[in-house]
C-alpha cells in the first residue's frame, strides 16, 4: 500500500520531524493539531476556547486538504494540561461534530508543546 503525504498551508506547518497527516489507503492518520495561527505560527491562547476552536480548525484544514469532512473522522484525540476543561471541549465538540460523533478519547497531560493547554489527533477514514 503507497502512503501520500498530506500538507496544507492552511494548517501549521509541522514544527518538528513530523507531517501534518499520512494516507495509507483509505485511511488517514492526521499528526497533533495545536492552537497555532497558520498564518503567524503563533500561539492562539487568549483563552480556552479560542485554543480549543483553533485546533479544531487546524484539524479542519488538514482534513479537506486529504479530500475528507469533520463527519468521516473515526477517532480523536484530545489532550488537556487541565482537565476541567473537558466540559468546554465538549460544548465546543458540538460545534463541529454531528451525530453519529467519532470515538474519542480525553487524556490529561503534564504539558504539551509551546505551553498550548489542548492539542488534537484523530485518524480519518475516507468514503
Amino acid at each position: 500500500m503507497t502512503r501520500q503525504i498530506i500538507q496544507t498551508d492552511a494548517a501549521p506547518a509541522a514544527i518538528g520531524t513530523y507531517s501534518q497527516a499520512v494516507k495509507c489507503g483509505q485511511t488517514v492518520y492526521l499528526s497533533g493539531q495545536i492552537p497555532l495561527d497558520p498564518k503567524t505560527m503563533e500561539l492562539v491562547n487568549d483563552s480556552i476556547e479560542a485554543e480549543i476552536h483553533q485546533v479544531f480548525r487546524n484539524l479542519s484544514a488538514v482534513i479537506e486538504a486529504a479530500g475528507g469532512r469533520m463527519s468521516q473522522l473515526a477517532k480523536l484525540n484530545v489532550f488537556l494540561t487541565d482537565l476541567q476543561h473537558f466540559p468546554k471541549v465538549n460544548e465546543i465538540m458540538a460545534e463541529y461534530f454531528e451525530v453519529p460523533y467519532p470515538a474519542r478519547a480525553a487524556i490529561g497531560v503534564a504539558a504539551l508543546p509551546k505551553g498550548a493547554r489542548v492539542e488534537a489527533d484523530a485518524v480519518l477514514v475516507l468514503d
